[in-house]
């Protein structure tokens, strides 16, 4: 592999923007961006990936395996995604939901080319080369060269249904609420689906628009084949770093306000609101226990509890958990040992992941899933895919998923509310 540091470009997000167009000639890509977001445990500010030399696509069964098969024999950088699905690797469990967007379960592949941005800093490596091929590379991606097609704008007449209607969403909540009274469940998330079909966007102005709403630390760009996901998500699942790992789950949303003293009393009103602060730390259990399935004994810790967060379009409650493990430890067994990510699932786990299963319309697939990469040397780092819209391009399938947290003392209509909140950006995104 030949590794090359380009030193202050001279337009760091110009630069970004023609690598983002430049890369969509290629059939496999994942792009991923903190928007300069300030987190004391990133690596990078953005990478990107492209052009498979090798890839593993599965489904749930011995998924787990299968990738961790990969992951050490490659034993390079390899990127990819895995679905909430892979739940029913790791329970008996079954996925019978409608799926309108049919991605694979699991899909990983090790890059031919690779772009870690820091700073004012790329370093660019090359897997597989000929002659002066990163120079040719870079001249058109600093000249901005990119193919017409990827100019089309986004159909004004996409047409956005739900999957599930008001009064049917009341209903289901209230079922939760029953489960939640007998003690089947403490916690748990509830999504819904917002759909179009027979509808044709543009991936890369899609993902600009919804990423220029929030810009969020989790940015990330997906595609394989025909199949996209524009995801503008603040949540980081789950990281490794030598011997340390560590998870911030989210729990808890509030609007933004542009009157700056509300606003500011919106953000502590969130930190000190119980309902949100009780979700927050059921949730924080369920991670310290996952956690501590790897973990060395005693070393799991919460290093923050109940934050709040602000970003453009929400402030967001945040805790961040941490432990130890050993450093023989298998990487993809953190990941199996801790999926799928607590925020996305309730409290006890394995009776929420049902219970949601049984009420909810939508094989949530990529949603709730995560997206990341491995390192050569073990180390990783996931996102949960939230605020996110998923395309399947050959069948032109448009989908995005919001969900909120059911607790005891949950309103119906104000969990529905906040369902609206979380899709606004999404929406924003798709119009014309």
């Amino acid at each position: 592999m030949r590794t090359t540091h380009l030193h202050h470009p001279n337009n760091i997000e110009n630069f970004k923007q023609n690598l983002l167009l430049w890369s969509q000639q290629f059939d496999d890509i994942v792009w991923l961006d903190s928007n300069k977001h300030k987190n004391q445990y990133s690596n990078y500010d953005a990478v990107l990936a492209v052009d498979a030399f090798t890839t593993i696509r599965t489904d749930y069964f011995d998924a787990f395996e299968r990738l961790k098969e990969y992951q050490t024999i490659t034993d390079d950088w390899i990127f990819g995604y895995l679905t909430y699905d892979l739940k029913n690797t790791t329970e008996q469990l079954k996925s019978n939901n409608y799926d309108g967007l049919n991605f694979p379960d699991l899909y990983f592949f090790q890059p031919k080319k690779l772009f870690l941005i820091k700073g004012n800093q790329v370093e660019i490596k090359y897997l597989k080369m000929v002659d002066d091929e990163i120079e040719d590379d870079l001249e058109i991606i600093r000249n901005g060269i990119s193919s017409e097609s990827e100019k089309s704008p986004n159909d004004n007449s996409i047409k956005i249904k739900l999957r599930i209607h008001k009064d049917d969403y009341f209903e289901k909540v209230n079922k939760m609420l029953a489960h939640i009274q007998r003690g089947d469940i403490y916690e748990a998330n509830f999504c819904q689906e917002f759909y179009a079909e027979d509808s044709v966007i543009n991936p890369v102005e899609t993902f600009n628009k919804l990423n220029a709403i929030s810009k969020p630390p989790f940015a990330s760009f997906l595609k394989f084949e025909n199949n996209y996901m524009m995801s503008a998500s603040p949540e980081r699942y789950i990281k490794k770093d030598g011997t340390t790992v560590i998870s911030q789950p989210i729990k808890g949303t509030a609007k933004r306000s542009e009157n700056q003293a509300e606003d500011l009393k919106l953000a502590e009103d969130l930190s000190k609101d119980q309902k949100e602060r009780s979700e927050n730390i059921m949730i924080v259990d369920l991670v310290r226990n996952d956690l501590s399935h790897t973990a060395i004994k005693g070393s799991v810790e919460v290093k923050e509890l109940c934050k709040v967060y602000s970003f453009l379009q929400v402030h967001q409650m945040i805790s961040t958990i941490q432990s130890e493990v050993k450093s023989e430890t298998n990487p993809v067994e953190i990941i199996k040992t801790t999926f799928p990510m607590g925020s996305m699932t309730g409290v006890p786990k394995l009776s929420a992941l049902k219970i949601i299963e049984n009420l909810e319309e939508t094989k949530r697939g990529l949603y709730s899933g995560s997206i990341g990469y491995f390192t050569p040397h073990g180390d990783f780092d996931f996102n949960v895919i939230i605020r996110s819209i998923l395309y399947n391009q050959s069948k032109q399938y448009i989908s995005y998923s919001v969900g909120g947290a059911i607790t005891a003392k949950s309103d119906p209509l104000k969990e529905y509310e906040e369902c609206l909140v979380k899709a606004k950006a999404m929406r924003e995104a798709l119009e014309g």
